[in-house]
Parts: structure tokens; C-alpha cells; sequence
């Protein structure tokens, strides 16, 4: 967070300003936390206006113990938040920061519906089907990619995949790789990703993006 001129700079991914807690209107900033815990993490600062003007607030203590409350009240699962007590020149603030989980999808309940938000640019909105997809498979520590189909790898063949892997690694291909690789499941089945590496794939209107990092960490990637 910076502030410059009494101001914070700015609304984005990562930020939500509101210059006070709306108590009675609690899916204007639920939608938030939701949408913060199933991307990428944020925080809610309390206390400033649209313009990322502080302005302060009056009891953030009361807002404090109201925001708890009602995040485990109206939240499912129970996001992993942090509430920050601020000051900053004379100004009370308050930040609602929320981690990216691992729990996905966050829903917001209200009157029996649970609907789950994401966060895109600097607004929070409401899954669309593939993203709730993507949040669900994340949230069983699953991908697209690894799910099974029903076709047996066994009528398929993976020819042009071995001499690619012969020619770039120069060591000998072993069908055992077609498990570990994830493109054939232990019961003998392709998966999602199996099926695009067939000899005679069938699936159109498709693209595979590959990357190659240098060690063992995602930092420095080499895109092919």
C-alpha cells in the first residue's frame, strides 16, 4: 500500500476502497472477499473514498467485530482474513485483508443462494460457468487437464509424442511415462490432457502452450 497527499494509490486487483462499512448492504463488500479469496488475495481498506482519499472512521473496533461476524456468518468456507487497525495522520483505517485459499470456490450466501466472485481488474463479479469450473477443480487440488475421460488408452497410440520425447531428450521413451506424465490414468483411461497427444486426436479447435523453467522454481521461464 502507498499513500501519497493523504491519498492511496489506487483501486486495482489487489485493493477495494470504501469510506465507510456498510452494514446493511453487507454483499456490497462481501462480494469482495469472495472474489479476493478465489483469485489472487486483497484487501478492503476502510476508511477512504472512491478517490482513495482517507478519510477515517469513527469506531473501527464496532466495524472490526461486524466484519468478522458476518464474514463467518454469510461466507462458505470461512475465508483466511486478516483485520489491520491503521492510522495515518489523525485518520483511523481499517484493512479487511483476505488470502488467496486453497478452499475454492468462496461462496456468499444469501436467502438459500450462494453465488462465488472473482476478481477482474479492479472489480469483483460473479463466476461465470468456467470460472466456477476452474475454482472447483482448484478447490479438489484438481486441473482440466487431469481429469479421466471414458476412452481407453489402450485403443490409442502416442507415436508421434515418443519420437518428439527421443529427439529432445535423447534417452528411449517408455510407456510408463504416459501415466506419470498424466495422460493415461492407473485404470488404463486417457485424460482430458491425454486425448490431446493421441496420434489421432479428435479434439478441435484446441492450443497447447508449453513452458520450460531452468531449475527447479517457476521463476526464470523459457517459452518455446
Amino acid at each position: 500500500m502507498q499513500i501519497h497527499n493523504n491519498t492511496l494509490i489506487a483501486e486495482c486487483s489487489a485493493y477495494d476502497f470504501k469510506i465507510m462499512l456498510e452494514r446493511k448492504k453487507v454483499k456490497s463488500w462481501l462480494k469482495s472477499v469472495s472474489a479476493f479469496a478465489n483469485t489472487d488475495g486483497g484487501s478492503l481498506f476502510y476508511g477512504v473514498n472512491d478517490d482513495g482519499v482517507i478519510v477515517g472512521l469513527e469506531n473501527p473496533q464496532a466495524d472490526a467485530d461486524f466484519i468478522s461476524e458476518t464474514i463467518k456468518a454469510r461466507l462458505d468456507p470461512v475465508p483466511e482474513i486478516q483485520l489491520i487497525p491503521m492510522e495515518h495522520e489523525g485518520h483511523s483505517l481499517l484493512e479487511v485483508k483476505a488470502k488467496a485459499g486453497t478452499l475454492t470456490p468462496y461462496y456468499y450466501y444469501q436467502d438459500g443462494i450462494c453465488t462465488a466472485y472473482v476478481r477482474v481488474g479492479n472489480e469483483s463479479v460473479e463466476c461465470n460457468s468456467q470460472q466456477l469450473l476452474s475454482l472447483v477443480l482448484k478447490g479438489t487440488h484438481m486441473t482440466w487437464d487431469s481429469l479421466p475421460t471414458q476412452v481407453d488408452a489402450s485403443k490409442h497410440s502416442f507415436i508421434i509424442l515418443a519420437n518428439t520425447f527421443r529427439e529432445q531428450t535423447h534417452q528411449e521413451w517408455n510407456d510408463k511415462y504416459l501415466e506419470s506424465f498424466g495422460l493415461v490414468t492407473p485404470d488404463g483411461k486417457l485424460t482430458n490432457a491425454g486425448l490431446l497427444f493421441v496420434d489421432n486426436c479428435t479434439v478441435f479447435q484446441l492450443r497447447i502452450f508449453c513452458t520450460r523453467w531452468t531449475g527447479l522454481y517457476k521463476d526464470d521461464a523459457i517459452v518455446p
